[in-house]
């Protein structure tokens, strides 16, 4: 039976894209008729979903569905073991596609972002992966199993670990980002407290410039500088490196690069003079250290945002309790949540949490509904009557038997749509990504085009005066505003959307 299905297109940019993707969709026998934009993909036909994305993503671009949309949170569907079993009980809720969140490491800009997303979407049996560089998270919906994912996330150069408890997931993401915000801390510090006395010295009394006078001075400065440069910045040069490995360039490149270069000519002027004309022998030490300290403040100012709007998240994961009251034939026993499994005998009584989603079978009782409805009042319920994980029993005592627990109940459903947007990009943040992932190729490219023109066109020296162009055009383009700027907005944003 033909069937129409949309379709979200991400990497499309002409109309030969358009095309491509459009006689691509057309040459499978089951699809009858393919409208292709630039944007999405309404196809009509037999194949499925899974099959139209794997096709648009051989011709080189990537899709996900947006129609047929998901069922309602409310909607709960039968297994087929459960239906050989119980042909008439309460329906178990199931998800309507299968999720999974990676712990992503290694990232530090959007052209990570870009990279991962598309290492995860190769992965066969992926139907969309969504990549959030502020909380370095990954949700990831099809059918690929974990190790596929952090196989294909390590593959690509950063780091995955894939942990299915949510309470688990939330401790080892609290964890990482105190250790993160400890870590860039006291590198920023360590770097601006060298940075910052020699740039002040060096503009009120010495001027950059090496004489005489000041070289041995100005040595121990390098020598100091490049202590700062392994200890605080390492990380930057440890990236970039595997980054040139994967054949790929970050914002950790260009910092490594403008950096590094920095200091190997401000070196190179304070060992060997005499081989530099007096107006080019100024020293560029402070620059080092000043970008790798901001940048290192900015990352911890970033780390301490993801550890607050995760905060949003924690609160929707404290509504269910951590253990459950089972009736069995030798009487009530508590175990925890995770033990709990579909059709248990649950009790309930005035004060309790719900732990899972249910069905009243004896008994009645009040309970606050308001973390799904918002209605303030109590709601009287009764036998044959729906409970939900997270509500509260103002009143009254019931038997109710479990329908959907884990991560099927409707309040999981909830967190899953509130980490679906949180990794969600408007069409403007999926073209920053776009302009980030050219950015750093782009500005070494303009850094050896501008070298060249000097070396080939400039005064004697021609080789100094094409150092310190090549030089310059790295400092002035390493991302000190994008190290600051990125992680405030991200506190003054991403903080509330969560909230």
């Amino acid at each position: 039976m033909s069937q129409t299905i949309d379709l979200t297109l991400d990497g499309l940019s002409c109309g030969h894209c358009v095309k491509r993707v459009k006689e691509s969709l057309e040459q499978r026998p089951d699809v009858e008729l393919a409208d292709v934009t630039v944007t999405e993909a309404h196809v009509t036909g037999t194949a499925s979903a899974d099959a139209l994305i794997e096709t648009i993503k051989q011709a080189g671009y990537g899709a996900t569905l947006s129609h047929p949309k998901a069922k309602p949170l409310t909607e709960s569907s039968i297994p087929s073991e459960a239906l050989a079993a119980v042909p008439h009980e309460l329906p178990v809720a199931t998800a309507d596609e299968e999720s999974q969140q990676l712990l992503l490491s290694g990232m530090s800009c959007a052209s990570c972002v870009t990279r991962v997303q598309h290492a995860l979407q190769s992965v066969p049996g992926v139907t969309q992966a969504r990549v959030n560089l502020a909380e370095r998270t990954a949700l990831v919906m099809g059918s690929a199993s974990a190790a596929d994912l952090v196989q294909a996330v390590e593959k690509a150069g950063y780091g995955a670990e894939a942990i299915e408890d949510d309470i688990k997931r939330r401790e080892r993401q609290q964890e990482t980002a105190i250790a993160t915000m400890k870590r860039f801390r006291w590198q920023a510090i360590v770097a601006l407290a060298v940075g910052i006395p020699v740039m002040v010295w060096g503009m009120i009394g010495d001027n950059m410039m090496v004489t005489g006078d000041n070289r041995s001075l100005w040595l121990a400065i390098g020598l100091i500088t490049l202590a700062v440069m392994v200890f605080a910045g390492g990380h930057f040069y440890r990236n970039a490196w595997k980054s040139l490995l994967n054949g790929t360039a970050t914002m950790d490149t260009l910092v490594a690069l403008g950096t590094g270069v920095a200091w190997l000519y401000s070196m190179s002027v304070n060992l060997w003079p005499q081989w530099f004309p007096m107006e080019a022998r100024h020293l560029y030490y402070e620059a080092s250290a000043m970008i790798i300290g901001l940048i290192n403040l900015g990352h911890m100012l970033e780390a301490r945002a993801r550890q607050r709007s995760s905060k949003a998240l924690e609160k929707l994961l404290d509504l269910t309790p951590p253990t459950a009251r089972v009736v069995t034939e030798d009487g009530e026993k508590s175990v925890p949540l995770a033990d709990v499994q579909p059709r248990m005998l649950l009790r309930l009584t005035t004060g309790d949490r719900v732990p899972v989603d249910g069905e009243i079978t004896q008994g009645e009782a009040w309970l606050d509904e308001a973390m799904l409805t918002g209605e303030p009042i109590p709601q009287q319920k009764g036998e044959g009557d729906s409970v939900h994980a997270g509500t509260v029993v103002q009143d009254g005592s019931v038997l109710f038997r479990a329908s959907a627990v884990g991560s099927h109940t409707t309040l999981s459903r909830i967190i899953r749509m509130v980490r679906q947007a949180q990794s969600s990009k408007p069409e403007i943040g999926q073209l920053a990504d776009k302009i980030s992932a050219v950015f750093v190729p782009v500005v070494v490219a303009i850094a050896l085009f501008s070298a060249a023109i000097w070396y080939f066109f400039g005064p004697a020296p021609q080789i100094v005066y094409t150092l310190v162009i090549a030089t310059t055009v790295l400092i002035i383009a390493c991302p000190c505003a994008l190290g600051l700027a990125t992680p405030m907005s991200i506190i003054s944003g991403v903080g509330r959307a969560a909230e």
